[in-house]
């Protein structure tokens, strides 16, 4: 086949590839080798942006979980220390702030067992608690941990109870303390803690 026949018929596909114009007696070889290194240098180009994107994404979103966590930390922190403010001022009107009001919540105190709802938490501890105590003093530990799904989030931190009795008795009471709070609003709001002894504490 002469040249100029093969130049026409690959000229069809001209659009495809680039042939180049051959002189009499020279033979056309083909090959595929550049069409696929080009081929796989697009593709290996679209990988890198894919995993880039990707990447820059997850840091993204490490970035804002961090800062979320950061921000639980804070928000916690002064909810703790304010809770233990209210309940150190002998007066169960203090704390009243920090827990939801709705029926049938659960709250374990160091005695007696458990309260079931905010109204007889109330009356309980200043019954219980209140009526006898000169002084008191609860505060909470640097151990905090916040975990938060949500408008969800449960607490947990040492505490320490000092209390001074209008008898003249000094009493010093380690607490673990575990709280549930739930969001309403713009308010975070106690619906269950458990606080607990040690064995022999």
């Amino acid at each position: 086949m002469h040249s100029s026949q093969i130049g026409t018929r690959v000229g069809a596909l001209s659009d495809a590839v680039l042939v180049p114009k051959l002189k009499d007696g020279e033979e056309l070889k083909l090959t595929s080798g550049e069409s696929i290194s080009r081929s796989r240098g697009v593709g290996w180009r679209w990988l890198l942006y894919v995993a880039l994107a990707f990447a820059g994404a997850l840091l993204t979103f490490v970035g804002a979980r961090a800062q979320q966590r950061a921000a639980d930390d804070a928000t916690f922190r002064k909810l703790i220390d304010a809770y233990c403010a209210a309940w150190s001022t002998g007066n169960a009107d203090a704390p009243a702030k920090f827990y939801s009001k709705e029926n049938g919540l659960v709250f374990y105190d160091l005695s007696p067992f458990a309260y079931h709802g905010w109204k007889e938490y109330h009356s309980g501890v200043q019954k219980e608690l209140f009526s006898n105590m000169a002084s008191g003093s609860l505060t909470a530990g640097k151990d905090l941990r916040v975990s938060r799904r949500g408008t969800v989030a449960w607490t947990t931190v040492s505490m320490h109870f000092s209390e001074k009795t209008k008898d003249g008795k000094a009493t010093e009471t380690d607490v673990r303390y575990t709280g549930i709070w739930e969001k309403r609003g713009a308010n975070w709001l106690l619906v269950h803690e458990h606080l607990s002894t040690p064995l022999g504490g």
